[in-house]
């Protein structure tokens, strides 16, 4: 009988793109809800909302870049003289969808935001043209959002939720595929650790390893590496330290980046051995890691269009429950995925929004006993037509290596 089989890498000589044009659909629904949700402007900061609408991944600076969708006339991009160069080479830019604007340094941004507003809604009547609702993007400082109050002092600010949360939380075909690469990227990485040097090294060391990997695998960007080795593997978001691995002890190994802008996020549990036979998992730890294999299996299968969220969680928590350590899984099911590794839908009791077709969510169940050791295991799933499309292909079983 053979052992797991290592991935083969599918992925292309070059990373692929969301397309020009599609910035333009982007742009045109965010433009149609503002205007369907009566609001006088969209104004988005630098975040994974500007990465969404305008394929820009500013810096995040002091200087305020801002895209302002305002109730009638083009998308403005506005920014600083000194980030001209980039913010001019953004797919929205490029694609002629965004006009673009710079602000000097002995100027005054917000204000050039303000005027932006209100000459965007002249068309609208005289007693809402500076009254309206406004709407600004969830990762915009408050240094900002501060200012742009006073400098709109009439207007009524809410969150870009209300318009693109409905966007951004079904992916097309191409955002599908970049997360299809980038979780085939991520099992690689922990296939590559998983069977490379492991006893007598640090958790810090092995850390260090999974983000050269992921960039050399094609990550653009390596953003987190947990790995908790025995007793850490019961703490779920453990920050790897100068704790030496030792033979006969589990290593939760979750990591993550972003590869083309979207967020890869897989975990897998294993087991040194360090070559000695008898330094195995234990017969409690291979019953839990049984429970969790079946819990995460189950939730996974459960995935289809129309299910409630909170009814994913539920699969994955009742088995857990059934076998006595429901209190010893303390977190939700899942979270969404895409332009941010944590983003809608969440996968948790009390959510019962239904799941649609291209949702993109992890299914991560874990069964954590503190002070001795803990499991995890992460896929990444889409929500297809007809049940779960899984991106990840790494084995789920527990591997055992000799580390």
């Amino acid at each position: 009988m053979t052992g797991p089989v290592a991935p083969v890498s599918f992925a292309p000589a070059v990373r692929p793109r969301i397309p020009v044009g599609r910035f333009g659909d982007r742009l045109a629904c965010a433009e149609a809800g503002v205007a369907a949700a009566g609001m006088g402007a969209l104004l988005v900061g630098v975040g994974p909302d500007l990465a969404y609408l305008a394929g820009y991944e500013a810096m995040p600076l002091e200087r305020l870049t801002m895209l302002v969708i305002a109730a009638s006339g083009r998308a403005t991009l506005l920014a600083p003289r000194l980030e001209a160069a980039p913010a001019r080479a953004c797919p929205g830019v490029v694609g002629g969808h965004i006009d673009l604007e710079t602000w000097e340094e002995t100027e005054d941004p917000v204000d050039r935001v303000a005027g932006l507003v209100r000459h965007g809604n002249l068309a609208r009547p005289t007693h809402l043209a500076i009254a309206d609702r406004v709407a600004v993007s969830d990762h915009l400082w408050a240094r900002h959002l501060l200012r742009l109050q006073a400098a709109l002092p009439g207007a009524s600010f809410l969150s870009a939720s209300v318009v693109l949360r409905d966007l951004r939380i079904v992916k097309d075909a191409d955002e599908i595929q970049l997360l299809r690469l980038a979780a085939q990227a991520a099992d690689r990485v922990i296939w590559e650790v998983a069977h490379g040097r492991l006893v007598g090294r640090t958790e810090a060391d092995v850390a260090r390893e999974v983000c050269d990997r992921l960039i050399a695998e094609g990550h653009e960007r390596a953003d987190f590496a947990i790995v908790g080795s025995g007793p850490n593997s019961a703490s779920p978001h453990h920050e790897a330290s100068e704790r030496v691995i030792k033979a006969g002890e589990p290593i939760v190994l979750d990591i993550g980046g972003a590869y083309g802008g979207y967020a890869s996020d897989t975990t897998r549990t294993i087991w040194v051995t360090g070559g000695d036979a008898t330094r195995g998992p234990d017969d409690e730890f291979l019953r839990f890691y049984a429970v969790l294999r079946a819990a995460q299996a189950e939730a996974t299968h459960a995935v289809r269009p129309g299910i409630a969220c909170e009814r994913i969680d539920l699969v994955a928590r009742e088995l857990i429950s059934a076998s006595g350590h429901g209190a010893h899984f303390f977190h939700r099911t899942g979270h969404g995925i895409g332009l941010e590794v944590h983003e809608e839908p969440y996968l948790v009791a009390g959510n019962p929004e239904p799941l649609r077709p291209g949702m993109a969510f992890s299914v991560e169940p874990g069964i954590y006993l503190a002070g001795r050791y803990g499991a995890r295991i992460e896929d990444i799933v889409i929500c297809g037509d007809d049940g779960p499309i899984v991106l990840n292909g790494l084995d789920r079983d527990l591997l055992v290596v000799t580390g």
